[in-house]
């Protein structure tokens, strides 16, 4: 196999690595043969349920406008595996990304490790980082949180954890209590941590740390922040709480700056004059999409454009997105878990189509394309989302 990015990828996503197994020893064992690139940097790590991508976005603009080296590492990608590990908002070079994931997967290999792909993502990522002197990477956890590859660091600047709710109940517990512990498990010895939240599991774990712990008020004026939405003040809120406590040097005039000019792609983005595009893919993440299409398009004819993973609660986002009158369009999507057609509108509370492509779709209404991150490169040109 010729060690290209096209070969990466296809190695990547092969049978044998694209699968979800939760632990630290496989990614901790190739990290050591690695010479552990991760305890040679200074992390700020971020779990939650809904929130995280857009408070790593954030606080990797400010501090690169701030003059830092700022590795930042998130998932999942919408176009290309590059997208997920940036330093200053460049996404790693292909070339660059195949040469890592084949030493790793070679490494592997010899010692009998066996990988899944976000394992192997997050150690191309640390050593990515380590060898180009980042002074300080964002980190988003991949799933949960306690074992999830990215927890493989000792210590860390801080700790975030973004809004809560229930998702992936299979793996983190079906109760907010349950989850929220899963996501205390990146709080670490005598680091603070962040939360808009009060969850006993969250104190109890910086108790444990004799870690701070920080309940922020979401009350940070979202103006200047080219994110939209009405989560995005309570994202934007922890973001500059832990910046403005790590690093009280930063001027505000350079925080402001910065916040017009973050990028997070398919959080509520308006790419064209009536064509939103949102990630949502559970039942909170519908909620937000709905408050933030009542906040600013209050009085728009809505067309949905809608597809989902078989394991979400596809049933309830339908029930909180979607009202008489909207025009609805059903998605079946290249992934094995994708729901059909039939599935969707099996429980579908009003009438359905079948999605055909954007131009079939009525002129005259807001086009909405959301419910699953892992459609939207197969209905939204390259250039449209990410210009």
């Amino acid at each position: 196999m010729e060690n290209n990015y096209d070969s990466a990828v296809k190695l990547l996503t092969s049978q044998g690595k694209f699968y979800i197994n939760l632990g630290l020893e496989r990614i901790s064992d190739v990290l050591e043969l690695l010479g552990n690139p991760q305890d040679k940097l200074k992390c700020i790590h971020v779990a939650g349920t809904n929130g995280k991508g857009s408070v790593c976005a954030i606080i990797s603009a400010v501090l690169a406008k701030a003059g830092m080296k700022t590795g930042l590492y998130t998932s999942p990608h919408i176009y290309e595996y590059t997208e997920r590990i940036k330093i200053n908002g460049y996404d790693i070079p292909k070339d660059d990304f195949a040469k890592y994931v084949f030493e790793i997967c070679s490494l592997a290999d010899k010692s009998n490790i066996h990988l899944t792909e976000f394992e192997i993502l997050t150690a191309t990522m640390f050593k990515y980082f380590a060898d180009n002197n980042v002074d300080v990477v964002v980190l988003e956890t991949g799933l949960g949180g306690r074992f999830d590859a990215t927890n493989v660091i000792k210590s860390n600047l801080c700790s975030i954890i973004t809004h809560i709710d229930l998702d992936h109940t299979e793996r983190l517990g079906n109760t907010k209590s349950k989850i929220a512990f899963e996501k205390a498990g990146i709080i670490k010895s005598d680091c603070p941590v962040f939360t808009c939240e009060g969850y006993e599991e969250i104190k109890d774990k910086a108790d444990e740390c004799n870690s701070m712990f920080v309940l922020v008020t979401p009350f940070e004026d979202t103006t200047n922040l080219s994110l939209k939405g009405t989560c995005q003040q309570e994202n934007l809120s922890l973001a500059l709480a832990a910046v403005r406590y790590l690093f009280p040097q930063i001027q505000e005039n350079i925080i402001q700056a910065a916040l017009t000019e973050v990028k997070h792609p398919c959080r509520f983005q308006l790419c064209k004059q009536d064509l939103i595009v949102d990630g949502s893919h559970n039942p909170n993440g519908a909620m937000a999409l709905r408050d933030s299409l009542d906040l600013y398009f209050p009085d728009k004819k809505r067309c949905f454009v809608f597809g989902c993973l078989r394991n979400k609660d596809y049933a309830k986002m339908m029930e909180i997105l979607f009202a008489k009158g909207d025009e609805i369009y059903f998605y079946h999507f290249n992934n094995k878990n994708s729901c059909t057609i039939d599935e969707l509108k099996k429980v579908c509370p009003y009438p359905s189509k079948e999605f055909k492509g954007l131009a079939e779709l009525p002129q005259d209404y807001l086009k909405i394309v959301c419910g699953s991150f892992y459609m939207l490169n197969e209905i939204i040109p390259c250039d449209i989302l990410l210009h």
